[in-house]
C-alpha cells in the first residue's frame, strides 16, 4: 500500500510539474505571437503626428479604402550610437476580426537614416525611398504603407512604434515583418509609440 501511495504521489507531482511547464510555454508563445513587438533600450523616444493626437482619431484620408496615404510622423533623436530608425505600424485590435490578414503589421519601414527624425505625409508606394529607407512587406503582401481597414462599426487602435537601432539592418527591401523584427533583436537602444484609433 505504501509503495502504491508513493508511486501515485510521484505521478501527481510529475503531472503538476508538467502542467506548470505547459502553462509557461503557452504564456511565452502568446507573448511572442504575431504582433508582439521587440523591446530594449532605456531611452524613450517621443513620437507625434500633426494629423492626430496620441489616443485620438486617425483621419479617414489615412485609411485603406479612403485615401491610403501614410500619415506624417515626427520623433525625437535617439541616443548616441543611433545608426538607423525603424517604423512599424500595427493593428492592436487585429484579433477582433473574424476575417483578418495573417498578421497585424500594416507598415514596416526600416533603415531610416539616423539624421532623419520625421516622415512627411504620403510616402511613395515604392520599396526604396529617396533617403535610403526600405519598405518591408506588410500583412497584405505589399511593400509599402497600408492604412486602417477595420470591419464596419468596429473601432480599432493602431500603434506606430519608432525604434532607434545601433545598426543598419542587413536586409533587402520587401523583407517580411518577422525578418525585420528578428534582425532588430538586441540592437534596439530606444523606442517610442503613438496610438490612434479608427472606425468606419
Amino acid at each position: 500500500m505504501k509503495v502504491a501511495f508513493l508511486k501515485n504521489t510521484c505521478t501527481i507531482k510529475k503531472l503538476a510539474q508538467f502542467i506548470a511547464l505547459l502553462i509557461t510555454v503557452l504564456a511565452v508563445a502568446v507573448a511572442c505571437g504575431p504582433g508582439a513587438p521587440p523591446s530594449g533600450g532605456g531611452t524613450a523616444l517621443s513620437v507625434s503626428s500633426t494629423a492626430f493626437k496620441d489616443g485620438g482619431t486617425i483621419p479617414a484620408k489615412y485609411a485603406y479604402d479612403t485615401g491610403d496615404v501614410s500619415p506624417p510622423l515626427t520623433w525625437t533623436a535617439g541616443p548616441a550610437g543611433t545608426q538607423s530608425y525603424v517604423v512599424i505600424m500595427e493593428d492592436i485590435d487585429w484579433e477582433k476580426e473574424t476575417k483578418r490578414p495573417p498578421d497585424p503589421r500594416l507598415w514596416i519601414l526600416f533603415n531610416i537614416p539616423a539624421n532623419v527624425l520625421s516622415l512627411p505625409e504620403g510616402l511613395p508606394k515604392q520599396e526604396k525611398l529617396d533617403n535610403g529607407a526600405l519598405h518591408g512587406k506588410n500583412c497584405y503582401a505589399e511593400d509599402y504603407y497600408a492604412g486602417p481597414r477595420p470591419s464596419l462599426g468596429i473601432t480599432h487602435r493602431y500603434k506606430f512604434t519608432v525604434y532607434a537601432l545601433d545598426k543598419l539592418l542587413d536586409l533587402p527591401a520587401g523583407s517580411s515583418a518577422d525578418q525585420v523584427l528578428a534582425a532588430m533583436q538586441g540592437h534596439i537602444i530606444a523606442q517610442g509609440e503613438l496610438i490612434g484609433k479608427y472606425q468606419i
